[in-house]
């Protein structure tokens, strides 16, 4: 069996809905037939288990690879395009002569060749396919280790807790203290919320605001 017979890379992305924060996407090189024991939707498991799965997808996968979009880049792209962004930056780390490239959805990001001729969507993947499984758990490990950063910076959000997404904790956070550079502005609650706190806090002399 050739290599590229023998291995396919299987790609995921995590924090398309947050507020706040990047968006992560991560690519996992298993061979074929190949099976992680306790992998699946990373949705699916707890912080504990996906931290377990995390330290042995890296010890026992060919390859991996993780890679974001920043939140600059979310608000000039669309979340869509900066995740397809995140996927493709991703892809590009692999040094590998894969047989398949799997996503985990259905659209498909702008890869380099060869990669992008061997590429195809699958809707489910995550449950669906191994190499899909591992690479969703992968992504959200790295997303909440950099949410939980973001907590020590601003810890008034209680990103620890929600990691970005819009919880009723977190909505009543960007009322109260607006938002932070962290926060996605072209998402609608967030731009309300910034425009609502500005109304309501006066421009100090030299047109500074609090």
């Amino acid at each position: 069996m050739t290599e590229a017979a023998a291995l396919l890379a299987g790609i995921d992305e995590a924090g398309r809905g947050p507020l706040a924060g990047p968006v992560v996407a991560a690519a996992v090189v298993l061979r074929k037939n190949q099976y992680v024991a306790g992998v699946r939707d990373s949705k699916k498991l707890s912080p504990a288990r996906r931290a377990d799965l995390a330290l042995l997808i890296r010890r026992e996968a060919v390859g991996w690879a993780v890679a974001s979009a920043s939140v600059r880049e979310i608000d000039e792209l669309n979340i869509l395009q900066a995740t397809l962004l995140a996927m493709r930056r991703a892809v590009e780390q692999l040094s590998f002569n894969l047989s398949a490239v799997r996503i985990d959805g259905n659209r498909c990001p702008d890869l380099p060749p060869p990669y992008a001729a061997v590429a195809e969507t699958l809707v489910g993947g995550d449950d669906l396919c191994p190499a899909i499984g591992a690479a969703s758990i992968l992504a959200k490990v790295s997303r909440d280790e950099y949410m939980l950063e973001l907590h020590r910076r601003y810890p008034r959000y209680g990103f620890d807790r929600h990691k970005g997404y819009p919880t009723a904790a977190h909505r009543r956070a960007l009322a109260e203290w607006g938002a932070t550079p962290e926060h996605r502005i072209s998402f609608r609650p967030v731009r309300e919320a910034a425009a609502a706190r500005a109304a309501r806090v006066p421009a100090q002399v030299g047109g500074g605001t609090q």
